[in-house]
């Protein structure tokens, strides 16, 4: 009834789609689906199929604090849309499918792992926001690959001003000691093997900063899935 009401419509252009949450055969050719060969740990797209499996050159300067990060596309002009959309505009339609493909992408991530922390938002930011939509995200994952959430894991303990525009090293300092695991969560954390998730992957700060709050309260191993991966150097506020 509801497709009846308000037909389902590809949430890049607009055009009619048969199932919510469907790109159109136009949009699905624009859209960069990250496959391999990739980065081992950052998952960053590599040009030569003889590089898969090993580290990108900023991965070699500087290991990730995580095990490994995948993310579904590339955030470029054609997927911009689908994140904003969901991100600031509250658009859900598309979540469903989000989950799908997040899960294909981060098959090895998901490898053992005993549950899924979205990133979380400061408790000012939520309110005005009124949903965190890594959480939306991770929901949407887990009901495929059957892994629980455990939304109240890590908290957010200062709103840290917004990451656009900020150069990698003032994005790593922007959100450093920005989380922790809550008190009365710590029990659940020891030990345990987690999937971050989160909307868009720009330097990797954000993450690294919750993987350390993870690791310092003995966590065994944390990867991460993102929706959408900033390979060149795009603002993802805008």
């Amino acid at each position: 009834m509801t497709d009846v009401i308000w037909p389902p419509v590809s949430p890049i252009s607009g055009d009619p789609v048969l199932r919510s949450g469907q790109l159109s055969a136009a949009d699905w050719g624009q859209v960069h689906f990250i496959d391999r060969p990739q980065c081992k740990s950052c998952g960053v797209p590599l040009d030569h199929p003889g590089f898969d499996g090993l580290d990108c050159p900023a991965c070699i300067a500087r290991p990730q604090a995580f095990g490994c990060a995948r993310s579904v596309f590339v955030y470029d002009a054609a997927s911009r849309p689908m994140v904003l959309g969901l991100k600031h505009a509250g658009r859900t339609d598309g979540v469903a499918a989000f989950g799908r493909w997040m899960v294909r992408a981060g098959a090895d991530a998901l490898e053992d792992a005993d549950g899924l922390v979205p990133v979380p938002l400061h408790p000012g930011r939520l309110r005005s926001r009124r949903f965190n939509q890594s959480l939306l995200l991770a929901e949407a994952l887990s009901r495929v690959a059957g892994v629980p959430v455990d939304a109240h894991l890590l908290a957010r303990t200062r709103r840290t001003g917004t990451q656009g525009g900020l150069t990698a090293r003032s994005r790593a300092r922007n959100v450093a000691g920005a989380f922790k695991v809550r008190p009365d969560a710590e029990d659940r954390v020891k030990g345990q093997s987690f999937v971050l998730i989160d909307d868009v992957y720009t330097t990797g700060a954000t993450l690294s900063a919750c993987v350390r709050a993870l690791k310092r309260a003995g966590a065994a191993n944390v990867n991460a899935i993102t929706l959408a991966r900033v390979v060149k150097p795009v603002d993802p506020t805008k």
